[in-house]
């Protein structure tokens, strides 16, 4: 789908400031800043295309937003004005009439500086509290590198300084290759990197995750892995990927993205299911998970429901007593890889689109303490009650 041109109007929202471009424009950045338009913005987010030229984005955005906390990652795909795109520059103005915004920015995901990390986060919050006594919604926002392996650590860790207020996230892409992935701080990339948003609003706000995924009767049991590097080597005392293959009937020389988007596997932990997808058959066969996974681990097949009802029922939910006045969503690659082999990218967008839903398609994602796969995380952003 073709990226959009910066002045395109996106269904009308009224409170959050959005904004796209293509990115191979030179002058994307200064479009966008037209776009978000002359209001003071507390906050201003980018899901950049990995095809981006970033040194010069990056320092196109300090030219752009002097006086304003930017943040953003590289994406696996964008959610732009029309759902699902490619090769475009998504951005969120967040006004500073309705959010007040602290950024922590973790530089090095190895570094371990718990204690320091919740002590800033707990300063954050209670200085946007200060500043804000009336405004009582409030959410934290999390983007990390997305090859790093540390978002679970990290995110049991984070909810340990956010007490009572809901994170959701994602982590940053880079397309379908593989590679680099990178976080934007300070007019920066990083990568190994993560950064952290904590907001405070007079906006009525729902963080939520959903995922279309109905576990079955088929279960199996991790009975060999390495947690470090997220590999499975055994599964019911079998090689991982041969055993996964002969559950599924199919040749495990076919194994492929399109089998682990069509065949996951949930845990389930209390009492939810939450996905744990495999990103691909390392040389070896062993399968290379894309989130924590350990020996012991029951895993369960899941069949997934018809994705397309699904999500437009899940975020029709959002809009049961009032209507959002935009949703920004983080969409798991493997969610999109599934659309295209379904062929239901188009009717996938019209969704989106008709929900306001602005955002990234991402290599995982965090809800809570929780890090996961194949999911669809968010915050649904509401007006005032006095709006």
């Amino acid at each position: 789908m073709p990226a959009m041109d910066a002045s395109t109007p996106f269904a009308n929202t009224k409170i959050v400031r959005t904004a796209f471009a293509d990115c191979r424009a030179p002058d994307a950045v200064a479009q966008i800043a037209m776009a978000l338009g002359p209001e003071p913005l507390a906050l201003v987010i980018f899901f950049v295309s990995p095809a981006t030229d970033l040194t010069n984005f990056a320092a196109q955005t300090q030219k752009a937003f002097p006086e304003t906390d930017v943040i953003g990652c590289t994406t696996a795909g964008e959610l732009g004005a029309a759902g699902y795109t490619e090769g475009e520059i998504v951005a969120i103005g967040l006004p500073a009439a309705h959010f007040a915004a602290k950024t922590l920015c973790i530089k090095d995901l190895g570094d371990l500086r718990a204690q320091e990390r919740i002590r800033a986060m707990i300063q954050n919050r209670n200085a946007l509290a200060a500043d804000h006594p009336d405004w009582t919604s409030e959410f934290a926002f999390l983007m990390v590198d997305g090859l790093s392996t540390r978002e679970d650590a990290l995110t049991a860790e984070l909810a340990l300084g956010l007490g009572p207020v809901p994170l959701f996230g994602g982590s940053a892409g880079d397309g379908e290759s593989f590679s680099t992935t990178h976080i934007l701080h300070d007019s920066a990339f990083h990568t190994n990197a993560a950064v952290l948003v904590q907001l405070r609003s007079n906006c009525p706000v729902q963080v939520f995750k959903t995922d279309h995924l109905n576990p079955t009767e088929q279960r199996m049991v991790v009975t060999a892995a390495n947690p470090t590097r997220r590999l499975v080597h055994e599964i019911n005392a079998e090689p991982a990927a041969r055993e996964y293959a002969r559950i599924l009937g199919k040749d495990p020389e076919q194994l492929s993205t399109f089998t682990f988007a069509a065949h996951p596997v949930v845990v389930r932990i209390g009492d939810q299911t939450h996905v744990r997808a495999i990103q691909r058959v390392a040389d070896n066969g062993d399968l290379v998970f894309f989130s924590a996974i350990d020996e012991g681990v029951v895993l369960t097949l899941a069949e997934p429901e018809d994705m397309v009802a699904h999500l437009d029922r899940e975020l029709s939910t959002l809009a049961a007593q009032r209507t959002p006045d935009m949703i920004l969503g983080c969409d798991c690659l493997l969610r999109r890889v599934e659309a295209t082999q379904k062929q239901v990218t188009t009717e996938i967008s019209r969704v989106l689109a008709k929900h306001k839903v602005v955002g990234f398609s991402t290599y995982g994602e965090q809800i809570n303490s929780m890090h996961v796969n194949q999911t669809f995380t968010g915050v649904a952003i509401y007006p005032p009650e006095d709006g």
